[in-house]
């Protein structure tokens, strides 16, 4: 595999997903984690992130020391190139002009670049300059306000680029990745999702042992995915737990009784726990305390269900990679985007230990998984949808007169997509009810209700998003739907923010 060391920066996700796409493994890990932890026989290169802390501020984050002493590539990226830079005797200071956006850098050959042209356009975005390269270093490339743009010594095996080649606006930055993998590391593309699944069923086999799984199930792609994933490793010492807690979509509990019920038979338990989440999140308004209020009550079931059921010794979750870097502080110092109920939410102390089988993944890989076991398209293609279920859709207090609204309107929004065809072409479409209500006019009587918000977004992996730009026609006929179907809705608006700023969800 290669090795990303993630220094903060919120790019670092995008280095996977580039060297994901060329069939090569690779994990995300903290900055400094100790190399003790990695079985680095498998570790082919490794790569430091870009970072926002200078490499010379107060509690600025250094890998372990033995990195510099491997006989393993290194590619630092941005605040990666300053890290070896001043490490191996370089220099490197504030800059008097920082440099952010598209730069045009020239070229003077070099390993990393190997097949670019003269001038490439890169995207920057540093404070500091690398102003002296450390001793046996080559300089391969410059841009106007970079003397050293990219440097590489190929002796130590230690390479650098001050830019990010893993964003888009670097018009050949997947070449410079592909260099450093397959020129450099001598990796292969052998990365599929045959191979996953032949060494993830070994994972689990040795981890479970003869022990029983309990599987929390929700019917969603990922724990659907992760569910059958057990079920062909462990069979019938899988047991699934669906938790019926009143956030879920309209019809959801039915949905899920007729597809797994016929898959997992007794093994299936479906618990009514309505009462016991709305309890729970009486009065809470506070996004972050309603996830973790979610995570524990979870929890709190499963572990109420495994005692009844008795030698359950771990807990199967559906978490995807997305959850553990937006919920995880990967860096330290870096504040989470949010706590996904499934990681972040989770109480400190536990009895049961987690099997999680898609915690590498991203969500299409997730998919091509659910196809490679023989899933089925319905399960597989359907939207995201968040582990706190309508919580975080219902803005302010979760009360059930505001979930039995957005449920209505959801509904709506749901049928509308699909009778327009574009279910399966938008990563994500959904309904959210603010926590106000306007005043509005119906058959000349003044009303006062709630606002409904519509969300439609398309992304490759939920780390970064675009609104979509939905046809009036349908907007107009979802509104119109919702204002005249949904009592106690009275207004319906269309978010059109990108991730980032925005996320996708609105908690």
């Amino acid at each position: 595999m290669i090795l990303i060391l993630d220094f903060g920066s919120q790019l670092t996700q995008m280095i996977a997903r580039r060297i994901r796409e060329e069939k090569v493994y690779c994990e995300i890990h903290n900055g400094n984690i100790p190399l003790s932890s990695i079985d680095l026989a498998r570790v082919k290169g490794i790569v430091l992130s870009g970072g926002y802390d200078s490499v010379y501020s107060k509690g600025a984050i250094h890998p372990d020391r033995r990195i510099w002493e491997l006989d393993i590539p290194v590619f630092g990226i941005c605040y990666g190139i300053q890290l070896i830079a001043q490490r191996l005797g370089g220099l490197v200071k504030p800059s008097r002009k920082r440099e952010y956006g598209r730069a045009v850098i020239n070229v003077m050959g070099g390993q990393l670049l190997n097949g670019l042209s003269k001038k490439e356009t890169v995207w920057m975005s540093h404070g500091d300059n690398l102003l002296k390269a450390p001793k046996g270093f080559k300089i391969t490339a410059k841009s106007a306000n970079s003397p050293i743009a990219v440097m590489e010594n190929p002796q130590t095996k230690f390479y650098g680029v001050q830019f990010h080649p893993e964003v888009k606006h670097t018009e050949h930055g997947q070449k410079i990745i592909q260099n450093f993998i397959f020129k450099i590391c001598k990796e292969k593309r052998d990365w599929t999702m045959k191979s996953y699944i032949v060494e993830e069923l070994k994972r689990i086999k040795r981890q479970v042992g003869h022990g029983k799984v309990l599987c929390a199930l929700s019917g969603g792609v990922d724990s659907s995915v992760a569910a059958i994933m057990l079920h062909r490793a462990i069979g019938r010492k899988l047991f699934c737990v669906y938790v019926d807690h009143g956030l879920q979509k309209l019809g959801e509990t039915q949905r899920v009784k007729e597809v797994f019920g016929k898959k997992f038979g007794a093994n299936l338990k479906i618990i009514n726990a309505k009462k016991l989440f709305l309890s729970r999140l009486k009065g809470i308004i506070d996004p972050e305390r309603k996830r973790k209020i979610i995570g524990a009550a979870f929890i709190e079931v499963f572990e109420k269900e495994a005692k009844k059921l008795k030698g359950i010794d771990f807990l199967l979750q559906g978490t995807i990679y997305p959850d553990v870097i937006e919920s995880v502080s990967i860096k330290g110092a870096k504040v989470p985007i949010k706590s996904h109920h499934n990681v972040g939410g989770l109480p400190e102390k536990m009895k049961m230990k987690l099997v999680e089988p898609l915690k590498f993944l991203f969500k299409d890989e997730v998919r091509l998984l659910g196809q490679e076991l023989g899933i089925s398209k319905e399960i597989i293609r359907r939207q995201p949808f968040p582990g706190p279920g309508l919580a975080v859709r219902t803005l302010g207090e979760v009360t059930d007169e505001k979930l039995k609204i957005l449920k209505a309107a959801d509904f709506i929004v749901d049928e509308e997509i699909k009778k327009a065809g574009l279910y399966e072409k938008i990563w994500q479409s959904f309904a959210v009810i603010l926590p106000v209500k306007t005043v509005g006019v119906m058959g000349d009587a003044r009303t006062y209700e709630y606002v409904i918000v519509l969300r439609a977004v398309n992304s490759l992996d939920a780390m970064t998003a675009d609104w979509v730009k939905l046809p009036y026609d349908l907007l107009g006929r979802i509104s119109s739907r919702i204002i005249n179907e949904v009592k106690g809705a009275n207004r319906v608006v269309y978010d059109i923010s990108n991730k980032p700023p925005a996320t996708i969800e609105w908690e």
